[in-house]
């Protein structure tokens, strides 16, 4: 997901796997490097990533892929291509699928086209023993249909039995929900809730040891990377629902938040984990960068759920790099609270600059209103997720900005060096640039790299 950049090699870098390790690197320079010197000359040494594999030497009882967000569309077939090559490269890398997941939104607006052209794709390319289960999301409402028209296509298109279903297979419970009509932030009536509170109790009848596996489209708020965008009308009944059920895995799409942040599961009283998307990624608001960073449309990512008698694995796949990302989650059954590792609270380490950490202002790049910092990522136990970005006027000490930018943890390879654009500066005024890291956890750096850099004199 890196932009060619032009002339000075900064494409290459690490790939994401290895920055997700902890194990950001820049190779040591052979000469020295003034405090506003360039980086530009610095080679970045780029790692390949290796196959996650198979954490337990036994065969699985149960494989099922998960994806969501693919949003198919009637007036052009990017995402539809890149649908067919999920399908395609999931029935490589996992041979073995009893099911086969979509958590909503598998159309842009609802259209019979769209549909169409999913089904005939998903038909064409389907693993043959898998067993299909698709959640509704708010896009397949958008069609101008009333709900009831909507729900009606989505069934009649996807072959589904309701909107909201209960499947067994292999003798694992599937409880499937459906948001209820094409509010963004999602309906799930009281009514829905409590027949999701009788399938968990049969669920549960039939083996309490076994993990439970639950399907909605919208996340529930204050829970997984991205779930500020869930819903808030009977979020806590939603909740308290599956919190009494610790073997609860549930599985949410609609932010498109990428799989790599570490927050993406969660765990308290039940674990829940985002899906992502198959479409264009989506990142949390108030960065440098934007919501929809350059390069978005290219992310399409998927999950790889494998089900041992005393555990769930949870890979997490990069279907357009082709590879796998971060390290897979495990989760361990019987379930128990006490023993869940994906708490809000599980990581207290700081990110940090190592030694051989710098900083420069990109000379060819500054403005009269802007300059280009270019600086080695820093390290972190998880994640750096983010960097504070403080500038100072020079001569006053006065703050003008503090601005967070994002590490482009969710590009491949990450960006190392990475440059990062501070703009409505004024003209001809030294700064002082100060950069902090901060991790997914909102641990901050206790250490800084700071450079000075002149605007330019504004052109007559």
């Amino acid at each position: 997901m890196v932009k060619e950049q032009n002339g000075n090699g900064l494409n290459k870098g690490m790939d994401r796997r290895t920055f997700l390790g902890g194990t950001t690197k820049l190779a040591t320079a052979a000469i020295g490097l003034s405090f506003v010197g360039s980086l530009a000359s610095l080679p970045v040494g780029a790692v390949s990533s290796a196959s996650v594999e198979n954490v337990t030497g036994a065969k699985p009882q149960l494989v099922f892929p998960v994806i969501s967000d693919i949003h198919i569309k009637s007036n052009h077939s990017r995402n539809l291509e890149k649908f067919v090559t999920t399908l395609k490269q999931l029935n490589e890398v996992c041979p073995q699928q009893d099911a086969f997941m979509v958590v909503g939104d598998l159309t842009d607006y609802g259209h019979v086209k769209e549909y169409d052209d999913l089904m005939a794709a998903f038909k064409a390319n389907k693993h043959p023993q898998a067993k299909p289960m698709f959640a509704i999301g708010n896009h397949d409402y958008w069609n101008g249909l009333s709900v009831a028209d909507a729900q009606k296509r989505f069934l009649e298109k996807t072959g589904m039995e309701a909107i909201y279903y209960h499947q067994v297979i292999n003798g694992y419970h599937f409880i499937v929900l459906g948001t209820e009509d094409g509010l963004t932030e999602g309906t799930f009536s009281v009514k829905q809730i409590a027949w999701l509170a009788e399938q968990l109790k049969i669920a549960e009848n039939d083996d309490k040891k076994k993990p439970i596996f639950v399907f909605h489209h919208q996340p529930i708020k204050d829970t997984v990377y991205g779930s500020e965008w869930g819903f808030n009308e009977n979020r806590d009944l939603f909740y308290q629902t599956l919190a009494m059920y610790p073997q609860v895995i549930s599985f949410s799409g609609h932010t498109h938040y990428p799989l790599d942040d570490p927050k993406i599961i969660h765990q308290k009283d039940f674990t829940s984990i985002g899906t992502s998307t198959g479409a264009y990624l989506w990142l949390d608001d108030g960065r440098i960068q934007g919501e929809v960073p350059e390069g978005a449309s290219l992310l399409n990512q998927a999950l790889i759920v494998e089900v041992y008698h005393n555990k769930v694995i949870i890979k997490r796949r990069d279907i357009h790099h082709n590879d796998w990302t971060g390290d897979a989650f495990e989760v361990n059954y019987p379930a128990n609270k006490k023993n869940f590792t994906y708490t809000e609270d599980r990581d207290k380490k700081a990110p940090f600059f190592g030694k051989e950490a710098m900083m420069s202002i990109v000379h060819h790049e500054t403005t009269a209103m802007s300059l280009a910092i270019m600086f080695t990522q820093a390290k972190d136990d998880l994640l750096v997720h983010d960097y504070k970005v403080v500038t100072k006027e020079a001569d006053s000490g006065e703050i003008v900005s503090e601005r967070l930018a994002f590490s482009e943890f969710y590009k491949d390879p990450v960006p190392n060096p990475l440059t990062v654009t501070v703009d409505g500066l004024n003209p001809n005024t030294m700064y002082e640039i100060e950069l902090y890291a901060l991790d997914a956890y909102e641990n901050i750096s206790k250490n800084s790299l700071k450079v000075l850099g002149k605007t330019l004199i504004e052109s007559q």
